[in-house]
C-alpha cells in the first residue's frame, strides 16, 4: 500500500499543455486515492500544477524545499507540510525518506539529478522503491533510448528499463501501483 508519492517534475510548465494538464491530472488522483504527496515545495511550473491539483481536491502536501531555492521557486503558501533545509542533497533524502515510490514527470536537469539518483540508491540497495516515468507527449521517448544504449553498450549492471515503469497518462500510474 501506497502512503506516499514523491513527484519530481519541472519549475516550469514547458511548451506543451499536456504536460501542466497531466500534473494536475495527477495530483486530483493522488488526493483521491488519499495518498499523500512529497515534492519540492514550490507554486511555479509543474510542481505547482501538481500541489494544486492535490490541494483542491482535499489532500495532503508535504513541501521539502532548500534554502537556495526559496527565493527562486517562491515556496507554495497552502501547503500542508513545509520542510526548510539547507541543501539539495537533503532535499531529496528527506524526499525519498518520506516517500514509498516516486513519480517522475517532464523536466529540466534537476528533475533527471533526481530521477537518476534514486535510480543509483536502487541500484545499489540503499532503497527498493518504485520509480515511475510519466511519459507525457512522449517526453522522455529520448532518454528511455539512451538508457537502453548505456545497457547495451556495457555501462549498466541491469536493463534500468526493467526498474522504470513508463506510464503514458497518470491513471495508468495507479494501474501499475496498486
Amino acid at each position: 500500500m501506497y502512503k506516499s508519492l514523491a513527484v519530481f517534475c519541472g519549475s516550469r510548465n514547458g511548451n506543451s499543455p499536456l504536460y501542466e494538464q497531466h500534473a494536475r491530472e495527477l495530483g486530483r488522483l493522488i488526493a483521491e486515492n488519499d495518498v499523500r504527496l512529497v515534492y519540492g515545495g514550490g507554486n511555479k511550473g509543474l510542481m505547482g500544477a501538481v500541489a494544486d491539483g492535490v490541494l483542491h481536491n482535499g489532500g495532503y502536501v508535504i513541501g521539502v524545499m532548500p534554502e537556495i531555492l526559496i527565493s527562486w521557486e517562491q515556496q507554495h503558501q497552502k501547503l500542508s507540510e513545509l520542510h526548510t533545509v539547507p541543501d539539495m542533497h537533503t532535499r531529496k533524502r528527506m524526499m525519498y525518506d518520506l516517500c514509498d515510490a516516486a513519480v517522475v514527470l517532464p523536466g529540466g536537469t534537476g528533475t533527471l539529478d533526481e530521477m537518476f539518483e534514486m535510480i543509483t540508491w536502487n541500484t545499489l540497495n540503499i532503497h527498493d522503491k518504485k520509480i515511475i516515468l510519466l511519459n507525457s507527449a512522449g517526453y522522455y521517448n529520448s532518454l528511455l533510448q539512451h538508457i537502453n544504449t548505456m545497457y547495451l553498450e556495457g555501462f549498466l549492471y541491469s536493463d534500468l528499463r526493467e526498474s522504470i515503469l513508463v506510464c503514458n497518462t497518470p491513471d495508468a500510474i495507479f494501474d501499475v501501483l496498486y
